[in-house]
């Protein structure tokens, strides 16, 4: 003769069994980062070695790129990026790649030869990209001059660059 046990008394027994377990196993929840918040800070070091962080940018206008050299969306921004740089450059804005690849910096490096990239890149670890919050690439992440996110940017695309140029502007114009 089977037991039947009632379901409230499985169920009173069983789920906060089930969702302790659940909590104990998820991993770290990556930042969500909103206009407003303070940058996160970053301790990076540049493909040509100088280290980068936050600091190195406070009263400039920071355009931050999260991509990947086998991105293509990401390919597709960088002339856009180094047009921007020469264009407001002078004005204050300061642009900085982050590379995503976990290859090594060779292939970064090869990368940036090949695509003429004329601003500084790095590249992130796994804790500057949770950080971040990074769940796409490209994601780019527009930094006031006091170090707090002005705009996040994920993709690219005519729309995307025109908004980002807006942002940039009204941002050196503060």
């Amino acid at each position: 003769m089977k037991m039947r046990i009632p379901f409230k008394k499985f169920a009173l027994k069983t789920i906060p069994l089930a969702v302790a377990g659940m909590l104990l196993t998820t991993q770290p929840a990556s930042a969500i980062i909103q206009r407003g918040d303070a940058a996160p800070p970053i301790k990076l070091v540049t493909t040509s070695g100088q280290p980068i962080s936050l600091s190195n940018y406070r009263g400039y206008v920071l355009v931050m790129d999260f991509f990947a050299t086998w991105c293509i969306p990401c390919k597709e921004s960088i002339p856009h990026l180094n047009s921007l740089r020469q264009k407001y450059g002078k004005q204050g804005l300061q642009v900085l790649g982050v590379s995503v690849d976990e290859g090594g910096d060779r292939e970064v490096k090869s990368f940036i030869a090949e695509r003429r990239i004329s601003y500084p890149v790095a590249i992130a670890g796994e804790e500057t990209q949770n950080d971040y919050g990074l769940r796409s690439i490209p994601t780019v992440y527009v930094i006031n001059k006091k170090g707090q996110i002005a705009e996040r940017f994920q993709g690219f695309s005519d729309q995307t660059a025109k908004a980002m140029e807006d942002t940039i502007k009204r941002l050196l114009a503060e």
